[in-house]
């Protein structure tokens, strides 16, 4: 499975996309799009500067301090009279996404136009014709008794668990959500028991409000970790002043062990072999969403703070931040959208693991995606073609060597691999790995969460709940 990480997949060419005209779209603006094919062998040119977002301008939907703000609060008070909707910890999540550009050039909650292109086409028709990718819906569920409060009226105030106003969802459209439509176009299965389904989906409104966004102040969470959560223009002004020519971004939502370290090591060293001056690593977890037996984000980010302060990472070319987005484990369709995210973050290469965005499957022994599809869908996916995708190299434990190697064909006794459920059970059980498998100070981090989890007579591990 180990590829060489400085070839690039060959870009497929694809047929000229056309899509139906509709009347209204939340998209704005856009860019040529051409598929290219990389000629095999050829490294790819160094060039300088941060790559475009998605559409060619970075959307922000935050109303800017001052005047504007405080009309938009004084719009949302309870005597305007104005319907209310309440999110949801996850549609929060998602309003964060969308507010920050994450996915420009997305202006809000998708009407049916972008559902329906996102569902059958993984991408979105801008006006000019040109198309961005976006592989994963980004709705608002809302059920028959909001829906007969709302229709007539243009807009409805957002409104987290507190009752604190939001956003301001405007121009708004109501249609139906067909949820086994949805899940099985995102999935590829309606098997029972898909964590982000059963969590957002399955009891969820029977129909979806799209709208453009008006965002009242910047979304934050209070926990202690706001200072990570950088949005992409922060991301691109902290890139601009290292002054990177590339920057390459990697995302996980388990701890850093040097396998992964070594994998980006190895990425800088062949930017640098191919001309770039200052690649600067993108350490990237995931942050919103996740399922109940991953290690949650405050842990993760106390371990990936211990990867940099003893070196094991060069703080000086890494910038670690909070990908705010919810996990879909919708394999090689979500594997899109982390890319495409990244786009809109400056990122102009992206690391790409075996299964990325996948899980095992919910009522069989086996894989829900082929561990291959990820990357090989991440060389031809319409939209992508401006992003490089960096295929992982396979790293293993070197028992000769004592530390974590790429793995070497002609003498595979030599090397143990230590899976991510394996790490999780020595952690639980307070097992040392082998050395050099993970930095001191990141290891003891990981065996602290899991003895937090333990019950108080110490007899078994409590059970967790989504992070």
């Amino acid at each position: 499975m180990a590829s060489s990480m400085a070839a690039l997949f060959a870009k497929s060419p694809a047929p000229n996309l056309r899509f139906p005209e509709t009347r209204r779209s939340n998209i704005a603006g856009g860019t040529a799009f051409r598929l290219r094919r990389v000629p095999a062998g050829r490294a790819a040119r160094a060039r300088c500067g941060l790559i475009e977002p998605d559409g060619g301008k970075l959307v922000e939907l935050v109303v800017p301090e001052g005047p504007e703000r405080e009309a938009r609060r004084r719009e949302v008070l309870p005597a305007g009279g104005m319907p209310r909707i309440k999110l949801s910890r996850i549609d929060l999540e998602w309003v964060h996404v969308l507010s920050e550009g994450w996915a420009s050039p997305l202006r809000g909650f998708m009407r049916e136009a972008e559902f329906l292109q996102t569902l059958h086409f993984n991408c979105l028709r801008m006006l000019d014709g040109s198309v961005v990718n976006m592989s994963v819906p980004i709705v608002l569920a809302i059920d028959d008794g909001q829906k007969r409060a709302i229709e007539g009226r243009d807009r409805v105030v957002l409104v987290d668990a507190n009752n604190k106003p939001v956003a301001i969802l405007k121009d708004i459209e109501i249609f139906k959500h067909n949820k086994e439509e949805r899940i099985a176009r995102t999935w590829g299965t309606t098997a029972p028991g898909l964590p982000y389904v059963e969590e957002t989906i399955t009891n969820s409104g029977n129909w979806l409000i799209g709208g453009d966004l008006d965002v009242i102040e910047p979304v934050k969470y209070n926990d202690g970790l706001d200072q990570y959560r950088l949005s992409p223009a922060e991301l691109r002004d902290e890139f601009t002043k290292r002054n990177a020519d590339a920057v390459f971004a990697f995302q996980l939502r388990n701890p850093v062990h040097n396998g992964h370290a070594l994998l980006m090591t190895d990425t800088r060293k062949r930017l640098l072999e191919m001309g770039y001056k200052n690649p600067i690593l993108l350490l990237h977890p995931l942050g919103g969403y996740t399922k109940a037996d991953d290690v949650p984000l405050g842990w993760r980010m106390k371990q990936h703070e211990k990867v940099l302060e003893e070196g094991v990472l060069d703080p000086e070319t890494t910038v670690l931040a909070i990908f705010p987005s919810p996990m879909h484990y919708a394999g090689p369709t979500e594997v899109q959208w982390h890319a495409k995210s990244r786009i809109n973050a400056g990122a102009n290469f992206y690391i790409v693991g075996r299964d990325p965005a996948g899980m095992g499957h919910p009522i069989e022994k086996r894989d829900l995606y082929d561990a291959d599809h990820g990357k090989k869908v991440l060389s031809m996916a319409p939209g992508l073609e401006r992003l490089n995708i960096l295929p992982f190299k396979v790293a293993a434990y070197d028992k000769t060597k004592g530390k974590m190697a790429f793995f070497d064909h002609s003498r595979p006794q030599d090397f143990l691999f230590i899976s991510g459920t394996k790490m999780r059970n020595l952690a639980k059980n307070n097992e040392k790995p082998p050395d050099g498998f993970m930095c001191p100070g990141g290891w003891k981090i990981l065996v602290e969460y899991y003895e937090s989890m333990a019950a108080p007579d110490g007899s078994k591990i409590r059970e967790p709940v989504p992070a």
